[in-house]
């Protein structure tokens, strides 16, 4: 099969290339949009990553050019028109679970991190400054950790937490009896927001849960709580929680995902302006840890994405539907 990869990187060659001795891949580095959508030109499927935008225009583009199936290299698929494609006629296929261990564990990195100033510490020691005052943390084990959506990734973050003693509340629409048994206690989510010390997010984007952290939640959290954001951006009004930085409601930030990060994340802009304001504002603060959507970022769950990627062509080669579908 003829696949052209959007938004490629080095590492995203260098994985699929691994694994795609049946598939003819062509890679571009340019992310897919309306404005993109020529190079495909010739492709039986694109292969895509969050920020590519594949609304109506450019799935009936893709259609036109006999495009007959779209591979995200993702679970979320908050990206695409699935509507459009369906009507199309375009199969839609992702990557449901790659390493829930990966973001899992880089959320606990971004709360020991926030926790005990550790990028603060860092670049202390370095300056040859070894003074202790604002690097003070507090223990983790006995404190109330509140985890937003407990798929595979939430999952294994409850287990960890478990792990360091803490007490875990949860909140998604399906309780995971595992984890009752573990101890954790499903809550509904104004009361997981008020009673935890660390919240952190891990559910999908949809119309439902689309700033879900706003002024109103904002309103309900301990005062001085952590929010960590691992998931999707949106989940956050990034202004509302701007605004709670100001105030101290909240204690601590850790972003590895942010709204408008389409422009910015995946590339290096060290050498130009940050043209959004919000983001600046955002880097302002010193309790706020920004990754550059990282969190799955590791080898094995680069070889996971890339062998499930191409199942899932494999598998529309052979019968006329992907492994792992997404419907409208």
């Amino acid at each position: 099969m003829k696949i052209t990869v959007f938004s490629t990187k080095a590492y995203d060659r260098d994985f699929l290339e691994a694994e795609a001795s049946r598939h003819a891949l062509t890679f571009v580095e340019t992310g897919l949009d309306r404005t993109t959508t020529a190079l495909a030109a010739g492709a039986e499927a694109v292969c895509v990553f969050v920020n590519d935008a594949l609304d109506a225009p450019v799935i009936e583009a893709l259609a036109a050019m006999g495009v007959k199936l779209i591979l995200l290299r993702c679970a979320g698929y908050n990206n695409v028109d699935l509507r459009a494609a369906q009507k199309n006629g375009i199969a839609v296929a992702r990557v449901p679970a790659y390493s829930p261990y990966a973001v899992a564990e880089h959320t606990v990195a971004m709360i020991l991190a926030l926790n005990r100033k550790l990028y603060r510490a860092y670049n202390r020691v370095r300056e040859g400054n070894f003074a202790l005052d604002g690097l003070l943390g507090f223990d983790l084990h006995g404190k109330t950790v509140g985890i937003v959506g407990t798929g595979q990734i939430g999952t294994v973050l409850a287990h960890i937490m478990l792990g360091f003693g803490c007490r875990v509340l949860a909140n998604d629409l399906f309780e995971n009896k595992a984890l009752v048994a573990a101890g954790v206690r499903y809550e509904p989510l104004d009361t997981l927001l008020a009673e935890s010390h660390i919240v952190s997010l891990h559910c999908p984007l949809t119309p439902d849960t689309h700033h879900m952290i706003d002024d109103d939640a904002v309103k309900l959290l301990r005062r001085g709580a952590m929010l960590i954001n691992t998931s999707r951006g949106a989940l956050v009004d990034t202004r509302a929680v701007i605004a709670a930085l100001k105030s101290e409601k909240i204690g601590a930030l850790g972003l590895d995902v942010y709204e408008e990060e389409a422009h910015l994340f995946f590339e290096n802009l060290s050498n130009k302006v940050i043209r959004d304001d919000v983001f600046a504002r955002l880097l302002t603060f010193p309790n706020v840890l920004i990754t550059g959507h990282q969190a799955f970022f590791t080898h094995e769950a680069l070889t996971a994405i890339a062998q499930t990627t191409l199942a899932n062509a494999d598998d529309f080669e052979a019968t006329g539907a992907p492994r792992f579908p997404v419907h409208a």
